[in-house]
């Protein structure tokens, strides 16, 4: 016989708060409010409220982690201040960052999605097929269908890319148009004949030394 049959009690006659705390522990990505209702047998109002009461409570508190609303889900995440000691413990002084080349490609793909790797490599003035297939691998772009008028596969962010960078959507990135004013210049007069990029065809051996390529 379970502790549950033994003594009656339910999901439902648990204390909200704790119960919230032990169940964002174990996620491994974001958790909805309507998941959480759906599992604890609450209203999702009562839910909401809780989280943000917690949230509230460990910052008031000045706790190491935090509880924040990322990529439409709620989850625990150290605090900035105190990433130097997470760094040191977990990474023991080895990070494993994006390159600069993958960076801007991001970034370009972030801003102007849905976007195809030529339009991509256009903007950069430079082929990007080995940016895209690191991001594509770790998970922060995706595919989102075809462009219509050529039938070239359109790529986009992902919600793991909301959550690394710590946004609820898209509508959070800051406004880049000021810093860029010659992107769209640039992309029209160097879209034409910037190769392709096949994610699934073999890596070919590089026979032009000179190619601006980055990896």
């Amino acid at each position: 016989m379970s502790q549950q049959e033994s003594t009656g009690s339910t999901v439902a006659d648990l204390d909200l708060g704790p119960a919230l705390e032990a169940v964002l522990m174990v996620v491994d990505e974001p958790a909805t409010e309507e998941h959480l209702a759906k599992v604890l047998e609450r209203p999702r109002r009562a839910v909401a409220d809780a989280l943000r009461e917690l949230a509230d409570e460990y910052t008031v508190q000045r706790r190491g982690f935090e509880l924040r609303l990322v990529a439409g889900g709620w989850r625990f995440y150290t605090r900035p201040e105190y990433a130097a000691a997470v760094e040191a413990f977990v990474l023991d002084g080895q990070q494993a960052r994006l390159t600069q080349a993958a960076l801007e490609t991001l970034a370009v793909v972030a801003y102007r999605q849905p976007v195809s790797r030529s339009r991509v490599s256009a903007v950069r003035g430079v082929n990007c097929d080995g940016v895209m297939r690191t991001l594509l691998q770790r998970g922060l772009v995706g595919e989102a269908g075809a462009e219509p008028e050529t039938g070239a596969i359109l790529y986009r962010t992902t919600n793991y890319f909301l959550e690394r960078m710590g946004l609820r959507g898209l509508d959070e990135l800051p406004e880049l148009a000021p810093f860029l004013p010659e992107a769209d210049a640039i992309e029209a007069e160097t879209l034409e004949g910037v190769p392709s990029f096949d994610p699934d065809a073999p890596d070919t051996p590089d026979t032009h030394a000179d190619d601006k390529t980055e990896f």
